[in-house]
């Protein structure tokens, strides 16, 4: 399908789904506007609510703090994986060890850590990098350990054949496999960073996208709920817009990355 086309239809998607909200709220069509206002409000009170937002820029420090949150959770939540995938993928007796253990951890729903790690780390950001960490973490780690696991074993043969020690093998063999699994798995560790900052902030902060929701959710302030929503969906899209231009620059090298030697 040709860019302008798909373009075209995404965007006449939204136009449809607000055309339809607006029929629903304002309209007796579906029964009392008023009571359906209370429950799901009106586009043009979340877009002013919305513009009020970025005007008077109060948005812009809980947009900064989720941002901050969320790349800490990300960057933290990686570099931890690709070392501990690295060192347990080339260990397969510990690797076998823990197995039950990183599974058990993995399988543990985040929102009941939310509040143990409240209660560590207090309101402040960390509680909420501590929670998004817990998501990007298993994330990559299963794809590096699975990365460096499925490193071609001819071109491990090759290397070795070649005098490679170990060092220069983590360099251009294990490295450059773990790291396109990485790479498949960065949309999706990226978003769920974010989820996890905007989770713990809803959960309990004293700011933050989720903060603003959860604010506006308490005083039944159904307008403050959607607009929340709506700014975090734009958020999300944007970062993941950004990720794809990053991905695009960085995946120009990847196909040679297995023929350095």
């Amino acid at each position: 399908m040709p860019r302008p086309v798909l373009l075209m239809l995404q965007i006449l998607v939204a136009v449809f789904a607000i055309a339809f909200w607006w029929v629903l709220t304002r309209t007796s069509l579906f029964g009392d506007p008023s009571r359906i206002q209370f429950f799901f409000s009106t586009p043009m009170d979340v877009l002013n609510r919305i513009i009020a937002w970025f005007s008077s820029g109060q948005i812009w420090y809980h947009l900064w703090i989720t941002l901050i949150e969320a790349a800490l959770a990300f960057v933290i939540g990686t570099v931890a994986a690709l070392i501990l995938g690295f060192w347990l993928a080339r260990r397969p007796r510990l690797a076998a060890v823990f197995d039950p253990y990183i599974k058990a951890a993995n399988a543990l729903p985040r929102v009941v850590l939310a509040p143990i790690f409240t209660l560590w780390f207090g309101l402040g950001i960390w509680s909420k990098v501590a929670l998004g960490f817990t998501l990007v973490f298993f994330i990559v780690f299963f794809n590096v350990y699975q990365g460096v696991k499925e490193v071609n074993r001819t071109v491990l043969q090759n290397a070795r054949m070649l005098g490679m020690s170990e060092r220069q093998l983590l360099r251009h063999v294990y490295l450059p496999s773990a790291l396109s699994w990485v790479f498949s798995s960065l949309h999706i560790s990226i978003g769920f960073a974010v989820v996890g900052a905007v989770v713990g902030e809803y959960l309990g902060a004293s700011a933050g996208l989720g903060y603003l929701i959860a604010q506006a959710e308490g005083m039944f302030d159904i307008a403050g709920v959607f607009a929340g929503m709506f700014v975090l969906s734009a958020f999300v899209l944007i970062i993941d817009w950004l990720v794809t231009l990053a991905e695009r620059r960085l995946l120009i090298w990847q196909p040679d990355s297995d023929h350095h030697h």
